[in-house]
């Protein structure tokens, strides 16, 4: 197996990885609404808007949080388990479906130019967060994270839910996957003979149907802070990951050809997941 083991070895080329990893996948996203369309176009509907601030500029960002059918419902959760959630130590655990629109500049009551982003989540566990504040405060930090995620923000936790509007702006239509990757492996945590665990992980592939263009590893790695305790090899039919000082051991093989010198890595230091996107050579 020729393998790669400088992809995650300095936060600068954690950076470029990541910059590539969302070119490839907007073009593989594109190119899934020609040839093989999973997703459709949906017109959120209005929620409730949060007004705060980026940081350290102080300019104002506003997030609408808005409400659709189509995004899927995440797990069940009671009251009692959300105050446990919140207590823990790794509240990223519970994962809310959620689709992150563009940004769009839009002008506030002052006339004040001002930032605004469009999270959509399903319609039915909004109507719960209404129903209680505690949700209402846990889905709107669930937003600001995810939008600090994706688009590299800093956020004022000091944000207020404007009373009398219900969105800013006009609300963008949204594209929005409509059927599940198919998993080709899932696998849980278990200790291997080293004494290393075996993080849980996925392998899926794009697109679901038709020749594979792209396989991604999402590997879930609690307790880990840092992309600087991983190690990542990528072969042409393997991927090998271990997380220092002897946390962590995954050795996986699978029936594709892969792209190494195109192959990237991504970890999120919130949520503490490791997503491998990795090209698949066409035979």
């Amino acid at each position: 197996m020729t393998t790669d083991s400088s992809l995650l070895t300095s936060e600068l080329e954690l950076q470029q990885q990541e910059e590539l990893y969302e070119q490839l996948l907007f073009q593989t996203m594109g190119e899934l609404q020609k040839e093989n369309p999973d997703s459709r176009v949906i017109r959120p509907q209005p929620g409730l808007c949060v007004k705060t601030l980026s940081e350290p500029d102080k300019q104002k960002v506003f997030v609408n949080v808005c409400q659709s059918n189509a995004v899927p419902a995440p797990p069940q959760l009671s009251r009692e388990e959300l105050v446990e959630l919140l207590q823990s130590d790794d509240p990223s655990g519970y994962r809310v479906p959620m689709s992150l629109g563009e940004p769009h500049t839009e002008t506030d009551n002052s006339s004040q130019g001002c930032t605004a982003y469009d999270v959509v989540i399903n319609q039915e566990f909004f109507q719960t967060c209404q129903k209680d504040p505690l949700f209402q405060q846990f889905i709107i930090l669930v937003s600001v994270e995810g939008l600090e995620n994706k688009y590299n923000l800093e956020l004022s936790r000091d944000w207020k839910v404007l009373k009398n509007r219900k969105f800013l702006g006009s609300l963008s239509e949204q594209n929005i996957r409509t059927k599940s990757r198919p998993v080709i492996e899932e696998l849980h945590t278990q200790h291997s003979s080293t004494g290393a665990q075996r993080p849980q992980f996925s392998l899926l592939v794009e697109p679901p149907a038709g020749q594979p263009q792209y396989l991604t590893a999402e590997i879930h790695l609690p307790g880990v802070s840092s992309c600087a305790s991983l190690v990542l090899d990528v072969g042409e039919d393997r991927l090998v990951l271990t997380a220092r000082p002897n946390l962590f051991h995954l050795d996986i093989c699978h029936h594709l050809v892969i792209d190494q010198e195109r192959s990237t890595a991504k970890y999120d230091n919130n949520t503490q997941i490791l997503t491998v996107t990795m090209p698949v050579v066409s035979t």
